[in-house]
């Protein structure tokens, strides 16, 4: 009898082991750390740019136990945050913000929200490791590669913050679905002779702040998934991918059609009303080709709104290669899978519609 119950208990010991060995990960984070984590965790929090998005992408949000002071200051640009009104009820994990990145979090708050994880973005691995050993909670850094663009490395981040968070299902999906949207872009517009290609720029994108008409990218996402023509790249006088140009090189271009990004729409319709006669001497001026787009660089790549603006372009450019896309319903399927709610109008509300003909020429 004493033999068997040696037995039973040696049995119960063993599963207990195997139970606490499965309810925890050893990952390597994106910042080439690794990290033992809690698998599942109940309660994390999120700190950086971008970071909050990714796991409202992951559906996750119900594992938040804070939120930083940026994301509560202003909604408007971050379909997320929109899609999802009870963040806003959750108590403070830090300030957050562009001057926060790389910083040593504001150590009281992130410890008031009892996380059982801290996701966050662009912080180096020595820094990740002294918070993560002053705190005694793991840190997992997760990156967007390169800012204002869109990099393959957010796939990583996805997959990896979906393993953690018992989301590995819905990583792959949303990996799948993003790469069906880009190759479905590539494909209406990936034999179009470069003679028949329109020459475009974007202006009015943000840049750590909102920026008038001179304010572009050269590696600008919907453009590049269009395989359009994006007179940025011709311009010197880069910072990293942001690119600013005077209004005598805007001349020089000469676009054929002009984009403006709407989170620079306030300062580009100031400058037209100052500087008509610059504006009157562009091509797209005086043929009113100069189009609204939703801004997608707030707080790193909002990518669902970047793939809407795409598919509102391709209807501008290559109507015909587009005429079964009413950007609209595009807009809202894309925002329902990416972030759980059909949020067009109200991106419509703050931002005017997408794809029209701005306002200022009107």
């Amino acid at each position: 009898m004493k033999r068997f119950t040696l037995i039973i208990l040696f049995f119960i010991s063993t599963m207990s082991i195997t139970t606490a060995s499965a309810s925890s990960l050893t990952v390597i984070d994106m910042a080439d750390r690794k990290v033992d984590v809690p698998f599942d965790p109940a309660r994390i929090i999120c700190i950086g740019p971008g970071t909050l998005r990714l796991i409202v992408y992951l559906n996750a949000q119900d594992k938040i136990s804070g939120v930083e002071d940026m994301e509560k200051s202003n909604s408007v640009g971050r379909p997320y945050w929109i899609a999802n009104p009870e963040l806003q009820d959750l108590p403070r994990c830090g300030p957050g913000g562009p001057t926060s990145i790389n910083k040593k979090p504001d150590l009281e708050a992130v410890m008031s929200v009892s996380p059982d994880v801290i996701f966050v973005t662009y912080m180096d691995r020595d820094l990740a490791d002294e918070v993560q050993a002053t705190l005694g909670i793991p840190i997992v850094v997760l990156s967007y590669g390169t800012f204002s663009n869109f990099d393959e490395t957010v796939f990583s981040s996805l997959k990896l913050a979906g393993k953690i968070l018992n989301r590995e299902r819905r990583a792959e999906d949303l990996v799948s679905y993003i790469t069906s949207l880009k190759k479905d872009l590539n494909d209406r517009t990936a034999n179009i002779p470069a003679s028949k290609m329109p020459r475009v720029f974007v202006g009015g994108i943000g840049y750590r702040g909102s920026y008038g008409i001179e304010s572009t990218e050269k590696d600008y996402i919907p453009l590049e998934w269009l395989n359009a023509i994006n007179l940025a790249e011709q311009v010197e006088g880069r910072i990293g991918d942001h690119v600013l140009v005077d209004k005598e090189t805007m001349l020089k271009l000469d676009p054929d059609v002009i984009f403006i990004d709407g989170g620079g729409l306030a300062l580009v319709e100031e400058d037209y009303n100052k500087k008509k006669d610059f504006y009157k001497a562009l091509k797209a001026v005086k043929n009113r080709q100069v189009f609204m787009l939703f801004p997608f660089n707030w707080y790193t790549t909002n990518i669902e709104t970047a793939m809407a603006d795409a598919y509102a372009i391709g209807k501008i450019l290559y109507g015909e290669r587009f005429k079964d896309i009413d950007p609209e319903k595009k807009a809202d399927e894309i925002y329902t899978f990416m972030v759980g709610k059909p949020v067009y109008k109200d991106m419509e509300k703050d931002h005017g519609k997408l794809g029209v003909i701005a306002p200022f020429l009107k």
